[in-house]
């Protein structure tokens, strides 16, 4: 068999060209749990401050072992999608669970938060439907956006970000369609900014519009008892659609959910593509979620500690004379300017033996390349100052300090 060599050699030449420019990705390789110290191949131990890890619930060994038990009763699998051959009692579970944390009346679960959004919005929207999207939402929101204007011919715009004004323009501007949807992130992860709920729940109404929120960085997070930005705001049961994760404070697995209605859990269930044609969630992570949720209700106090690590961080990382966005959440970016700026920062801190992610264009705008601090409730108070201490070095070395 001879293989296409032209179409390799492009692919090839575009790779040098990353490299050339200084953004080329490497991956880490971790040879233990992922915590707030890890073991890292070629480097030995070294601080995480780049992980959605927020709650340390990756390495619990409640969760652990959830998920451990949910693979020998259940088996690897279902092998096929829920409705052909049957769905496991754990994922019924899992999914009252969810509706009960995040304060709906249902929930459904899929393979990832990706596929969860993916799902939404193709599914419910239709030829004659609206849906406006925040400008800085989460890429598989505008991916789910871009296939729903595919398959059922929706129209859509984006708002500036956070401005309410040019949202009820849009609005406005699409008052004959049958239907609007407003999408938007609850935490904004390359920002650390939370999304302005109860605004956006007057403006849904006022405009006879629906509102999804991706509650991804806020499920865990956010709220008094982690319950995310609804319960931060104190709107809990007042929004209509939540998308969340299980891959990032609940454990850190894999795997997502849309949560509302039962109306449209269920419709979700007839109708979703990635719903009829994918496998269901492995049963060890339904296991290892539902632990998960269960522990943050039994545990409330892991959601405060994660809150004081993160105000104890950006004051020090401040103090130290740098200048993060400002926000209250664990994630705290650090503008550096250029792409290539950003991955350098975050080689040297490696170096240094802390591990955190500079992110570039086109994750982020061109000049606002940042190295983004993740802080995490399984950090402790040295753990903090010596990422703190790592960055002054490195800090001062680049001249950003």
């Amino acid at each position: 068999m001879t293989l296409n060599v032209g179409f390799t050699a492009g692919l090839e030449a575009k790779l040098q060209q990353l490299r050339d420019d200084r953004v080329y990705k490497r991956l880490n390789h971790l040879a233990s749990p992922q915590g707030a110290r890890v073991q890292m191949e070629g480097r030995g131990e070294v601080l995480i401050l780049s992980s959605n890890n927020y709650l340390g619930l990756c390495d619990e060994p409640s969760v652990i072992d959830a998920g451990i038990r949910g693979l020998r009763r259940y088996g690897a699998g279902t092998a096929s999608v829920r409705f052909i051959c049957g769905t496991f009692t754990i994922h019924r579970d899992l999914e009252e669970a969810i509706a009960r944390f995040v304060g709906t009346e249902s929930s459904l679960t899929f393979v990832a938060a990706w596929n969860a959004n993916e799902a939404l919005t193709s599914t419910v929207l239709e030829e004659g439907d609206f849906v406006v999207s925040d400008a800085l939402n989460h890429a598989s929101i505008i991916d789910s956006i871009r296939l729903a204007k595919s398959i059922v011919k929706c129209t859509s715009a984006v708002y500036k970000h956070a401005d309410l004004d040019d949202l009820v323009a849009k609005l406005e501007q699409a008052k004959g369609a049958k239907r609007r949807l407003i999408w938007t992130d609850g935490v904004f992860s390359m920002e650390g900014a939370i999304a302005k709920l109860p605004d956006l729940i007057d403006i849904a109404r006022r405009h006879n519009a629906v509102l999804a929120v991706d509650d991804s960085h806020s499920t865990g997070v956010l709220g008094e008892t982690g319950r995310g930005t609804a319960e931060h705001f104190g709107v809990l049961g007042e929004v209509d659609i939540i998308t969340s994760t299980l891959g990032k404070a609940l454990g850190g697995a894999a795997g997502g959910f849309v949560a509302g209605s039962a109306a449209l859990c269920d419709y979700l269930t007839q109708r979703s593509r990635p719903q009829l044609f994918s496998n269901a969630l492995p049963p060890t992570v339904a296991g290892s979620s539902l632990a998960a949720i269960e522990l943050i209700e039994r545990q409330p106090e892991r959601v405060e500690r994660l809150r004081e690590n993160a105000r104890y961080f950006r004051e020090r990382i401040i103090d130290a004379g740098f200048s993060p966005l400002a926000g209250e959440t664990p994630i705290i970016p650090i503008i550096v300017g250029e792409t290539a700026s950003a991955i350098q920062m975050s080689e040297m801190l490696l170096d240094e033996g802390v591990f955190v992610t500079g992110f570039g264009f086109p994750v982020v705008p061109q000049g606002e390349a940042r190295v983004r601090c993740q802080i995490s409730a399984a950090h402790t108070r040295e753990d903090l100052d010596e990422a703190v201490a790592a960055f002054v070095r490195v800090g001062r070395k680049l001249k950003l300090i």
